[in-house]
């Protein structure tokens, strides 16, 4: 049913009357298609841009579901008829369901009179054409927002339960006033910087790297590089964004207190790979840390190995493991890499 655009439908089944029609057309470089019933002609009407039919086409056909179509248009569309009619006769009564699209040519008819008139409906579908792409882009922009606005309150309300559990983390973990405020401080520009990264993105996702860079970069200097990442890039919708996110600062914080990146001569490698072997893709991240103080296991679960064991676990469906080597701390996480978009394409 696809039809080169623009293009006129012509309907006249008398004589040689769509021929002539089409020919005389044709020389204003206006493409046409000829069509030998009135049934035959409706499911070509959406996706042409007029119709040129003799008015006993449409006096001996069954005119319903014509006038049934013209009737559902949507708002933005007024479909452009050119109707052929006898010199010196009134059109037909029948035919009064076309007075709001309906431009009358009577036969016989100069070439320019048919060429002009078929040339001006044309136009007039281009501008109803680009009213529908305005009306489109609008809904889709409206569409857009509204889901944002779902994944803002969603992500708010997941947000205010983070920093409600962040805060009595850190301050069951604290000696004393200050370390609450530092600790509980750099856990919410942490949180704040993964929200920047989704709110930037139209698609509402986080590199996995920029996550990375973000807690690393203040451990790493070009004079002195000690932080290695490797891997290909991955984006992270904001479910798995967040906790990932905290995963990574506490991470990166235990280092710079207690494993490899408290130290000078520590450094830290950290590579991820996506395996697309299963049923649902992953990313294998793996996290070493090496050249630091010896390492021994924890004798309290803090909150950052609950984060990782039961947060990262539970909520993104991960499987996580901490490795506490004598020669330097090993994370690793089997991550699978959820492709739902919480919002429509659009460009």
């Amino acid at each position: 049913m696809t039809l080169p655009e623009p293009v006129a439908l012509v309907l006249a089944p008398v004589g040689r009357d769509a021929q002539i029609a089409s020919a005389i057309l044709a020389t204003g470089n206006i493409r046409t298609r000829i069509c030998d019933t009135l049934e035959a002609t409706l499911p070509l009407l959406d996706v042409a841009h007029c119709l040129v039919i003799a008015e006993e086409a449409l006096t001996s056909a069954d005119r319903n579901e014509f006038a049934s179509w013209l009737d559902n248009q949507p708002a933005w569309s007024d479909f452009p008829i050119v109707l052929l009619v006898m010199r010196g006769k009134e059109v037909d009564k029948r035919l009064t369901f076309l007075d709001r699209y309906l431009i009358v040519l009577e036969r016989p008819f100069l070439a320019s009179s048919l060429t002009n008139s078929v040339r001006s409906a044309v136009r007039a579908r281009d501008r109803q054409l680009e009213v529908k792409s305005y009306i489109e882009q609008k809904q889709e922009v409206a569409d857009r927002q509204r889901l944002l606005i779902r994944e803002l309150h969603h992500r708010v309300k997941n947000t205010l339960a983070n920093v409600r559990a962040m805060m009595g983390a850190t301050a069951r973990s604290s000696d004393s006033v200050d370390g609450f405020v530092r600790d509980f401080s750099a856990r919410i520009v942490s949180l704040a910087e993964t929200h920047s990264m989704l709110t930037d993105d139209y698609w509402q996702t986080a590199s996995l790297q920029r996550l990375l860079l973000g807690e690393l970069r203040h451990y790493d200097t070009t004079d002195h590089p000690r932080i290695l990442l490797d891997g290909p890039e991955v984006a992270l919708v904001a479910d798995i964004a967040i906790p990932v996110g905290m995963a990574f600062h506490e991470l990166a914080s235990n280092s710079s207190k207690f494993g490899s990146l408290s130290t000078s001569q520590g450094g830290l490698d950290v590579r991820w790979t996506i395996d697309d072997s299963g049923p649902m893709r992953q990313v294998n991240l793996d996290w070493r840390e090496y050249n630091g103080p010896e390492v021994h296991p924890p004798k309290r679960r803090g909150f950052g190995t609950i984060l990782l064991e039961k947060v990262v676990a539970v909520q993104c469906d991960a499987k996580v493991a901490l490795h506490y080597h004598p020669s330097g701390l090993r994370f690793t996480m089997a991550l699978p890499l959820r492709d739902t978009r919480l919002v429509p394409s659009y460009s």
